[in-house]
């Protein structure tokens, strides 16, 4: 769920106030807007003005694109107000600002997912390929849509209780909804399954797939370039993945666990709540990183995106600093 409640959890704890949050999201927002904002502008044109229609990812990168660029565009509210602690707009706003980064966060998991299965599974079956159609990848990513923003509506749902009391409030300082046991559960079962378990599974089946078709013997020499192209790919989808979302997921059943006060040990809450709040911040990260998907899934991107003169790099840079 979205930033740190400040509510208490644990009966020891009296004070769950992590004030280093406002600092680090600000920070974080702050770098990742411009070349975030930058990157998946170009991206979004080079894929639909000239990337060739016969790319058979074109429609999971476009998707991937948009739902980078739609949470992109949010951060300037949420720099001012990890900025000034004051929100001034309409409430709407607040919860469709927490609601984009969800929407983004399991979108990107989703079409991440979709670009490397698809790609392995062509490479080994290439006869297959020539039969798919660009239809049923449209199908598939309006399938995508509606789950993934039907999942997600209860989260901005919960948070939003805090502000009948306090209007100005919004982000990490919206308040939590108690919900039950049950519900609580089958809100993790749900998002650790589907958002996280299965896509790693699917990630790593294709990496382990992808490198071991190299590894057979009498492949021609044009289908072992093909196959390390499509081998960079997928890995770079596991990268993507293990950095922004793995540490997230990892922490979020102990999150809904010290949220149904199951822990009592001070010190353990806050190290969750810590772990929640940079587990986050690294999720953000993956609008700057889902371009180099593109960029090394074909040469054509590379080609278009170096041939304009776009700040391809300086992107890269600001997640490494």
């Amino acid at each position: 769920m979205g930033g740190n409640s400040t509510n208490s959890t644990g009966a020891k704890c009296t004070d769950l106030q992590m004030p280093f949050q406002y600092t680090l999201y600000a920070t974080t927002y702050i770098l990742i807007f411009i070349p975030g904002l930058l990157v998946n502008s170009a991206a979004l044109w080079v894929l639909w003005r000239f990337i060739s229609k016969k790319n058979k990812a074109i429609i999971f990168m476009i998707n991937l694109s948009v739902a980078d660029l739609a949470h992109v565009l949010s951060l300037p509210l949420r720099i001012y107000y990890y900025i000034s602690h004051h929100w001034p707009f309409q409430r709407t706003l607040c919860l469709l600002c927490f609601y984009l980064k969800y929407l983004n966060m399991y979108a990107s998991i989703c079409f991440l997912t979709c670009i490397s299965l698809q790609r392995c599974f062509f490479l080994l079956k290439p006869f297959r390929a020539r039969d798919w159609k660009r239809r049923y990848d449209v199908g598939i990513s309006a399938v995508i849509w509606v789950i993934v923003g039907t999942a997600c509506l209860p989260l901005p749902i919960l948070r939003g209780t805090g502000l009948a009391n306090n209007p100005e409030s919004c982000f990490a300082d919206l308040g939590f909804q108690h919900i039950s046991m049950a519900s609580s559960i089958g809100m993790v079962t749900v998002a650790e399954l589907g958002g996280f378990i299965l896509p790693a599974i699917i990630i790593t089946y294709c990496t382990w797939k992808t490198r071991k078709s190299l590894r057979e013997f009498q492949v021609p020499p044009q289908n072992t370039k093909e196959r390390r192209k499509a081998l960079r790919m997928v890995l770079m989808c596991a990268v993507v993945f293990i950095v922004c979302f793995a540490p997230y997921h990892l922490n979020f059943p102990l999150y809904m666990m010290m949220k149904q006060h199951v822990f009592s040990n001070c010190y353990f809450i806050k190290s969750i709540l810590c772990f929640h709040i940079i587990s986050l911040c690294l999720a953000n990260l993956n609008c700057c990183l889902d371009p180099v998907v593109y960029y090394f899934m074909t040469s054509e991107f590379r080609d278009r995106f170096s041939e304009h003169g776009l700040v391809f790099q300086s992107c890269v840079r600001c997640n490494d600093s």
